[in-house]
């Protein structure tokens, strides 16, 4: 009999606690922006006339809808979209007027494991390069991790979208690699890239977002003072 003992086969670190919470629809206020539930009524006719017309075919380049026909289309394609639980659609609305200038989804949504993505995401110019646009990916961030108890958050894109993959990293994502031929959209082959976001990253990347949101770090002119990723850098 062979009493040498059998070497230890490696095994991930035990995990704690309950499953996540499935996010419900809710609301979701900042500063600059407020998120909330995608209503059609009250959303589309906005979001239609931001997101169609001259050179704004780009918008839709890497998402899964084209752009629309017409506002009915749309009005259809959102008053589904919108009854699912997963991706659980959230309109982007301007905190002051109210107006939808885009939206984002909690998608891909596993409790079990304590993994959600935020994806199929919609900013139209009237959101980009402002500090709302920064502060939405906050808000929702912010939810996944604190209230509903994610422990990675995840950012997925077409591997061609530069804009996207940049966007990621600048908001304290990791870049982990490429899925080749993960998917088929609109007819054409799709690399998909991954990012992730973990809860014990994420202290220090909210820090940085208040720090970057702080009024103070804008100018008379509205300008940032210090980049958000110069500013997490130094945390």
């Amino acid at each position: 009999m062979n009493d040498q003992a059998a070497p230890a086969v490696p095994l991930g670190a035990p995990v704690e606690g309950s499953p996540a919470r499935r996010p419900s629809p809710v609301t979701l206020e900042g500063r600059h922006v407020r998120l909330v539930p995608f209503d059609a009524g009250r959303h589309a006719a906005a979001l239609y006339a931001l997101s169609h017309g001259p050179e704004k075919e780009a918008l839709w380049a890497y998402l899964s809808p084209a752009p629309f026909p017409d506002e009915a289309a749309f009005r259809r394609y959102y008053a589904e979209a919108a009854t699912k639980p997963d991706p659980l659609l959230l309109a982007i609305e301007e905190a002051d007027s109210g107006r939808a200038v885009g939206h984002a989804t909690y998608m891909r949504i596993e409790p079990a494991h304590r993994v959600i993505e935020v994806g199929n995401i919609l900013y139209t110019p009237a959101l980009q390069r402002t500090p709302g646009a920064t502060e939405a990916m906050y808000l929702m961030a912010r939810h996944a991790f604190e209230d509903l108890g994610y422990r990675r958050y995840e950012w997925k894109c077409n591997a061609l979208n530069a804009p996207s993959r940049r966007a990621a990293e600048r908001l304290g994502f990791t870049f982990e690699g490429i899925f080749r031929k993960h998917m088929i959209v609109k007819g054409l082959s799709r690399d998909t890239a991954w990012f992730a976001l973990l809860d014990d990253e994420w202290p220090r990347a909210k820090a940085a977002f208040e720090a970057w949101l702080d009024p103070a770090n804008f100018d008379q002119n509205g300008r940032q003072v210090r980049r958000l990723e110069d500013i997490r850098a130094a945390l």
